[in-house]
Protein backbone atom coordinates (compact mmCIF):
# COMPACT_ATOMS: atom_id res chain seq x y z
CA UNK A 1 0.00 0.00 0.00
CA UNK A 2 1.78 3.51 -0.96
CA UNK A 3 1.29 6.52 1.10
CA UNK A 4 -1.71 8.27 0.75
CA UNK A 5 -1.43 12.42 1.21
CA UNK A 6 -4.13 14.32 0.58
CA UNK A 7 -2.25 18.36 0.21
CA UNK A 8 -4.91 21.16 0.49
CA UNK A 9 -2.98 24.25 -1.47
CA UNK A 10 -6.62 26.28 -3.23
CA UNK A 11 -4.51 26.44 -6.12
CA UNK A 12 -0.61 25.64 -6.00
CA UNK A 13 2.18 27.66 -7.96
CA UNK A 14 4.21 25.91 -10.29
CA UNK A 15 6.85 24.45 -8.61
CA UNK A 16 4.58 22.61 -6.10
CA UNK A 17 2.39 21.67 -8.87
CA UNK A 18 5.63 19.72 -10.49
CA UNK A 19 6.24 18.47 -7.05
CA UNK A 20 2.78 16.89 -6.78
CA UNK A 21 3.61 15.29 -9.85
CA UNK A 22 6.75 14.11 -9.16
CA UNK A 23 5.88 12.20 -6.41
CA UNK A 24 2.59 11.06 -8.09
CA UNK A 25 5.09 9.43 -10.45
CA UNK A 26 7.20 7.96 -7.98
CA UNK A 27 4.36 5.84 -6.53
CA UNK A 28 3.09 8.32 -3.77
CA UNK A 29 -0.79 8.76 -3.90
CA UNK A 30 -1.08 12.11 -3.97
CA UNK A 31 -4.93 14.11 -4.06
CA UNK A 32 -4.84 17.90 -4.37
CA UNK A 33 -7.52 19.89 -3.38
CA UNK A 34 -7.61 22.77 -5.96
CA UNK A 35 -10.62 24.43 -6.91
CA UNK A 36 -11.11 23.63 -10.40
CA UNK A 37 -10.90 26.92 -12.65
CA UNK A 38 -7.10 27.22 -11.13
CA UNK A 39 -5.12 27.13 -14.45
CA UNK A 40 -2.88 24.32 -12.56
CA UNK A 41 -5.94 21.88 -11.89
CA UNK A 42 -6.20 21.09 -15.56
CA UNK A 43 -2.20 20.16 -15.54
CA UNK A 44 -2.50 17.94 -12.24
CA UNK A 45 -5.29 16.13 -13.70
CA UNK A 46 -3.75 15.59 -17.34
CA UNK A 47 -1.00 13.99 -15.32
CA UNK A 48 -2.98 11.35 -14.06
CA UNK A 49 -3.30 13.09 -9.75
CA UNK A 50 -6.28 13.03 -8.39
CA UNK A 51 -8.07 16.89 -8.03
CA UNK A 52 -10.72 17.58 -5.98
CA UNK A 53 -12.34 20.58 -6.36
CA UNK A 54 -13.01 21.68 -2.39
CA UNK A 55 -13.39 25.81 -2.02
CA UNK A 56 -12.45 27.41 1.38
CA UNK A 57 -13.90 30.61 1.47
CA UNK A 58 -12.56 31.50 4.80
CA UNK A 59 -10.18 30.71 7.66
CA UNK A 60 -12.90 28.56 9.91
CA UNK A 61 -14.98 27.37 6.64
CA UNK A 62 -17.74 24.94 8.39
CA UNK A 63 -18.66 23.59 5.13
CA UNK A 64 -14.96 23.35 3.29
CA UNK A 65 -13.55 21.33 6.68
CA UNK A 66 -16.62 18.94 6.31
CA UNK A 67 -15.77 18.01 2.96
CA UNK A 68 -12.38 17.65 3.85
CA UNK A 69 -13.17 15.36 6.38
CA UNK A 70 -15.05 13.45 4.71
CA UNK A 71 -12.65 13.20 1.97
CA UNK A 72 -10.40 11.98 4.62
CA UNK A 73 -12.55 9.57 5.81
CA UNK A 74 -13.65 7.84 2.23
CA UNK A 75 -9.75 8.07 1.40
CA UNK A 76 -7.89 6.12 3.59
CA UNK A 77 -5.20 8.97 4.12
CA UNK A 78 -2.27 8.96 6.05
CA UNK A 79 -1.42 12.50 5.40
CA UNK A 80 -2.40 15.91 5.50
CA UNK A 81 -0.46 18.55 3.70
CA UNK A 82 -1.43 21.89 3.51
CA UNK A 83 0.06 24.70 2.13
CA UNK A 84 -1.25 28.08 3.42
CA UNK A 85 -2.94 29.31 6.31
CA UNK A 86 -6.54 28.93 5.78
CA UNK A 87 -5.97 25.68 4.09
CA UNK A 88 -4.11 24.48 7.50
CA UNK A 89 -6.72 25.84 9.87
CA UNK A 90 -9.25 24.24 7.96
CA UNK A 91 -7.39 20.60 8.21
CA UNK A 92 -6.97 20.74 11.46
CA UNK A 93 -10.56 21.13 12.17
CA UNK A 94 -11.28 18.29 9.50
CA UNK A 95 -8.35 16.06 10.86
CA UNK A 96 -9.36 16.64 14.46
CA UNK A 97 -9.62 12.84 16.20
CA UNK A 98 -8.51 10.90 12.90
CA UNK A 99 -4.72 9.03 12.90
CA UNK A 100 -3.54 11.40 10.29
CA UNK A 101 0.05 13.15 10.20
CA UNK A 102 -0.37 16.77 9.67
CA UNK A 103 2.19 18.58 7.69
CA UNK A 104 2.16 22.53 7.20
CA UNK A 105 3.91 24.41 4.96
CA UNK A 106 5.72 27.69 5.84
CA UNK A 107 7.23 30.45 3.02
CA UNK A 108 7.73 33.65 4.89
CA UNK A 109 9.99 34.24 8.23
CA UNK A 110 7.95 35.60 11.93
CA UNK A 111 4.41 37.33 11.82
CA UNK A 112 3.68 34.60 14.49
CA UNK A 113 3.40 34.91 18.11
CA UNK A 114 3.12 32.86 21.45
CA UNK A 115 0.51 35.64 22.60
CA UNK A 116 -1.44 35.71 19.08
CA UNK A 117 -4.36 33.19 19.50
CA UNK A 118 -4.89 32.31 15.93
CA UNK A 119 -0.92 31.50 15.87
CA UNK A 120 -2.02 28.54 18.08
CA UNK A 121 -4.78 27.65 15.66
CA UNK A 122 -2.28 27.60 12.66
CA UNK A 123 1.76 27.02 12.68
CA UNK A 124 2.31 26.47 16.36
CA UNK A 125 -0.67 24.09 16.73
CA UNK A 126 0.68 20.77 18.57
CA UNK A 127 -1.69 18.92 16.58
CA UNK A 128 1.04 19.38 13.25
CA UNK A 129 3.45 16.95 13.18
CA UNK A 130 6.23 18.51 10.63
CA UNK A 131 5.95 22.16 8.90
CA UNK A 132 8.02 22.12 5.87
CA UNK A 133 10.03 25.41 5.55
CA UNK A 134 10.76 26.81 2.44
CA UNK A 135 14.03 27.96 4.01
CA UNK A 136 16.65 27.20 6.76
CA UNK A 137 15.99 31.27 8.06
CA UNK A 138 12.16 30.11 8.53
CA UNK A 139 13.09 26.72 9.98
CA UNK A 140 16.00 28.72 12.78
CA UNK A 141 13.67 31.42 13.59
CA UNK A 142 10.57 28.89 15.01
CA UNK A 143 13.57 27.28 16.67
CA UNK A 144 14.39 30.79 18.74
CA UNK A 145 10.91 31.96 19.15
CA UNK A 146 10.72 33.56 22.68
CA UNK A 147 10.03 32.69 25.23
CA UNK A 148 12.23 29.73 25.14
CA UNK A 149 9.89 27.32 27.25
CA UNK A 150 6.87 27.94 24.52
CA UNK A 151 8.98 26.36 21.45
CA UNK A 152 7.72 23.59 19.63
CA UNK A 153 9.89 20.82 19.67
CA UNK A 154 13.28 20.68 17.02
CA UNK A 155 12.31 17.94 14.78
CA UNK A 156 8.86 20.02 14.28
CA UNK A 157 10.41 22.44 11.83
CA UNK A 158 12.03 21.17 8.54
CA UNK A 159 14.14 22.50 5.42
CA UNK A 160 12.92 21.75 2.07
CA UNK A 161 14.03 23.90 -0.89
CA UNK A 162 11.09 24.67 -3.46
CA UNK A 163 12.98 23.61 -6.43
CA UNK A 164 12.45 24.94 -9.75
CA UNK A 165 13.41 23.36 -13.40
CA UNK A 166 15.63 25.40 -15.86
CA UNK A 167 13.10 24.36 -18.80
CA UNK A 168 10.58 26.44 -17.47
CA UNK A 169 12.55 29.55 -17.80
CA UNK A 170 13.37 29.65 -21.71
CA UNK A 171 11.48 33.50 -22.59
CA UNK A 172 12.78 35.84 -25.19
CA UNK A 173 13.32 39.09 -22.89
CA UNK A 174 10.93 41.53 -22.87
CA UNK A 175 11.21 44.79 -24.92
CA UNK A 176 12.26 46.91 -22.40
CA UNK A 177 12.15 50.30 -24.73
CA UNK A 178 8.47 49.27 -24.49
CA UNK A 179 8.68 50.85 -21.15
CA UNK A 180 10.44 54.11 -22.07
CA UNK A 181 14.08 52.69 -21.54
CA UNK A 182 16.10 53.97 -23.60
CA UNK A 183 18.99 51.93 -25.80
CA UNK A 184 22.44 51.41 -23.91
CA UNK A 185 20.96 52.25 -20.18
CA UNK A 186 21.88 49.65 -17.23
CA UNK A 187 18.86 48.64 -16.28
CA UNK A 188 18.13 46.89 -12.82
CA UNK A 189 15.10 44.83 -12.27
CA UNK A 190 12.63 44.28 -9.59
CA UNK A 191 9.94 42.12 -9.15
CA UNK A 192 7.56 42.51 -6.15
CA UNK A 193 4.46 43.43 -4.92
CA UNK A 194 4.91 46.66 -3.00
CA UNK A 195 4.54 46.36 1.00
CA UNK A 196 7.10 48.50 3.24
CA UNK A 197 8.99 45.23 4.10
CA UNK A 198 10.14 44.65 0.36
CA UNK A 199 12.52 48.28 0.46
CA UNK A 200 11.57 49.65 -2.32
CA UNK A 201 12.97 53.22 -0.73
CA UNK A 202 16.17 52.38 -0.32
CA UNK A 203 16.24 50.46 -3.87
CA UNK A 204 15.06 54.31 -5.28
CA UNK A 205 17.66 55.73 -2.41
CA UNK A 206 20.51 53.82 -4.49
CA UNK A 207 19.45 54.38 -7.71
CA UNK A 208 19.93 58.10 -6.65
CA UNK A 209 23.22 57.78 -4.81
CA UNK A 210 25.18 56.49 -8.12
CA UNK A 211 27.73 59.06 -10.06
CA UNK A 212 25.62 60.57 -13.23
CA UNK A 213 27.57 58.63 -15.44
CA UNK A 214 26.12 55.45 -14.66
CA UNK A 215 22.71 55.46 -16.80
CA UNK A 216 21.32 53.45 -14.43
CA UNK A 217 17.47 52.82 -15.09
CA UNK A 218 14.96 51.20 -12.51
CA UNK A 219 12.15 48.54 -13.71
CA UNK A 220 9.93 47.98 -11.02
CA UNK A 221 7.76 44.90 -12.13
CA UNK A 222 4.24 43.82 -10.55
CA UNK A 223 1.96 45.88 -8.28
CA UNK A 224 3.84 49.29 -7.46
CA UNK A 225 0.44 51.42 -7.25
CA UNK A 226 1.40 52.36 -3.50
CA UNK A 227 0.56 56.43 -2.90
CA UNK A 228 3.85 56.57 -0.61
CA UNK A 229 5.50 54.61 -3.40
CA UNK A 230 4.00 57.33 -6.07
CA UNK A 231 4.98 59.98 -3.82
CA UNK A 232 8.37 58.97 -3.10
CA UNK A 233 9.11 58.74 -6.84
CA UNK A 234 7.65 62.17 -7.51
CA UNK A 235 10.61 63.28 -5.09
CA UNK A 236 13.36 61.52 -6.57
CA UNK A 237 15.69 63.49 -8.70
CA UNK A 238 16.07 59.93 -11.09
CA UNK A 239 12.37 59.51 -11.16
CA UNK A 240 11.98 59.57 -15.15
CA UNK A 241 14.63 56.85 -14.50
CA UNK A 242 12.06 54.94 -12.29
CA UNK A 243 9.64 52.77 -14.63
CA UNK A 244 7.09 51.13 -13.03
CA UNK A 245 5.68 48.84 -15.68
CA UNK A 246 2.89 46.91 -13.88
CA UNK A 247 1.87 43.54 -12.95
CA UNK A 248 3.03 41.28 -16.11
CA UNK A 249 2.30 37.37 -16.58
CA UNK A 250 5.41 37.35 -18.45
CA UNK A 251 7.23 38.63 -15.49
CA UNK A 252 10.51 36.38 -15.36
CA UNK A 253 10.82 37.68 -19.40
CA UNK A 254 10.87 41.07 -18.35
CA UNK A 255 14.19 40.58 -15.62
CA UNK A 256 15.79 38.77 -18.22
CA UNK A 257 16.18 41.76 -20.34
CA UNK A 258 17.54 43.51 -17.22
CA UNK A 259 21.22 43.62 -15.95
CA UNK A 260 21.37 42.96 -12.70
CA UNK A 261 18.50 42.18 -10.43
CA UNK A 262 17.34 43.89 -6.82
CA UNK A 263 15.41 42.35 -4.25
CA UNK A 264 16.04 44.57 -0.93
CA UNK A 265 14.05 43.02 1.44
CA UNK A 266 14.02 44.58 4.84
CA UNK A 267 12.47 41.57 6.67
CA UNK A 268 10.87 38.13 6.81
CA UNK A 269 11.37 36.78 3.45
CA UNK A 270 11.17 33.56 2.24
CA UNK A 271 12.83 31.92 -0.96
CA UNK A 272 11.80 34.45 -3.14
CA UNK A 273 10.79 33.16 -6.78
CA UNK A 274 11.72 36.31 -8.02
CA UNK A 275 15.26 35.70 -7.19
CA UNK A 276 15.44 32.04 -8.72
CA UNK A 277 13.92 33.35 -11.88
CA UNK A 278 16.20 35.99 -12.48
CA UNK A 279 19.28 33.68 -11.34
CA UNK A 280 18.17 31.26 -13.97
CA UNK A 281 17.98 33.68 -16.86
CA UNK A 282 21.65 34.56 -15.49
CA UNK A 283 21.00 37.92 -14.39
CA UNK A 284 22.88 38.33 -11.49
CA UNK A 285 21.11 39.30 -8.51
CA UNK A 286 21.72 41.97 -5.51
CA UNK A 287 20.01 41.11 -2.39
CA UNK A 288 20.20 41.95 1.20
CA UNK A 289 20.86 39.51 4.23
CA UNK A 290 17.31 39.04 4.61
CA UNK A 291 15.75 35.51 5.27
CA UNK A 292 16.53 32.97 3.01
CA UNK A 293 17.69 35.04 -0.07
CA UNK A 294 21.29 34.52 1.14
CA UNK A 295 20.88 30.44 0.91
CA UNK A 296 19.97 31.11 -3.18
CA UNK A 297 23.15 34.10 -3.67
CA UNK A 298 26.85 33.20 -2.90
CA UNK A 299 28.18 36.43 -1.52
CA UNK A 300 30.65 37.58 -4.43
CA UNK A 301 30.40 34.25 -6.27
CA UNK A 302 26.75 34.59 -7.96
CA UNK A 303 25.37 37.81 -6.66
CA UNK A 304 25.81 39.95 -3.66
CA UNK A 305 24.13 40.23 -0.55
CA UNK A 306 24.01 43.51 1.29
CA UNK A 307 22.75 43.98 4.93
CA UNK A 308 19.15 45.53 5.10
CA UNK A 309 18.33 49.32 4.65
CA UNK A 310 21.61 49.93 3.27
CA UNK A 311 21.22 52.04 0.38
CA UNK A 312 25.42 52.93 -0.27
CA UNK A 313 25.86 49.25 -0.31
CA UNK A 314 23.47 48.36 -2.61
CA UNK A 315 24.89 51.26 -5.12
CA UNK A 316 27.75 49.88 -4.57
CA UNK A 317 26.83 46.72 -5.69
CA UNK A 318 25.32 47.98 -8.61
CA UNK A 319 28.30 49.94 -9.58
CA UNK A 320 30.80 47.06 -9.39
CA UNK A 321 28.18 45.51 -11.98
CA UNK A 322 27.90 48.08 -14.26
CA UNK A 323 31.79 48.67 -14.62
CA UNK A 324 32.41 45.01 -15.13
CA UNK A 325 30.32 43.34 -17.76
CA UNK A 326 32.78 40.68 -17.63
CA UNK A 327 32.13 40.11 -13.85
CA UNK A 328 28.07 40.33 -14.63
CA UNK A 329 28.47 37.35 -17.10
CA UNK A 330 30.36 35.09 -14.99
CA UNK A 331 28.22 36.08 -12.09
CA UNK A 332 25.17 35.29 -14.12
CA UNK A 333 26.42 32.01 -15.24
CA UNK A 334 27.05 31.19 -11.66
CA UNK A 335 23.56 32.38 -10.83
CA UNK A 336 21.79 29.76 -13.34
CA UNK A 337 24.29 26.94 -12.39
CA UNK A 338 23.46 27.47 -8.65
CA UNK A 339 19.87 27.22 -9.38
CA UNK A 340 20.63 24.31 -11.77
CA UNK A 341 22.60 22.20 -8.98
CA UNK A 342 21.03 23.12 -5.55
CA UNK A 343 17.62 24.10 -6.47
CA UNK A 344 16.10 21.24 -8.42
CA UNK A 345 12.59 20.11 -8.19
CA UNK A 346 13.24 16.81 -8.35
CA UNK A 347 15.38 17.42 -4.86
CA UNK A 348 11.95 18.72 -3.29
CA UNK A 349 10.16 15.90 -4.50
CA UNK A 350 12.70 13.36 -3.23
CA UNK A 351 12.95 15.10 0.37
CA UNK A 352 8.94 15.88 0.52
CA UNK A 353 8.45 11.52 -0.08
CA UNK A 354 11.60 11.06 2.43
CA UNK A 355 9.75 13.18 5.04
CA UNK A 356 6.54 11.02 3.97
CA UNK A 357 8.26 7.86 4.62
CA UNK A 358 9.62 9.58 8.30
CA UNK A 359 6.04 10.32 9.37
CA UNK A 360 4.60 7.03 7.61
CA UNK A 361 7.14 4.06 7.67
CA UNK A 362 4.72 1.36 7.21
CA UNK A 363 1.16 2.77 5.46
CA UNK A 364 0.28 -0.82 4.85
CA UNK A 365 -0.66 -0.72 8.94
Amino acid sequence: MSIRSLCITEGADRPTTATFIGMHEAGIGVTVVCPEDHPNYRILSDAGVPVIDIRLTKNFDAEGARALREELERGGYHLIHTFNSRALTNGLRAAKGLPVKVIAYRGIVGNLSFLDPMSWKRYLNPRIDRIVCVCEAIRRWFLEMQPAFLRMPETRPVTIHKGHKLEWYTDAPADLASAGIPDGAFTIGCTAAYRPRKGIEYLIEALEALPDEIPAHLVLIGNMDADKLTKRIERSPAKTRIHRVGFKSNAPAWTAACDAFCLPSTKREGLARAIIEAMAYRVPPVVTNSGGSPELVVDGECGYVVPIKDAAALAEAFEKLYSNPDLRRRMGDAARERIATHFRNEDTVAKTIALYKELVPEPGT
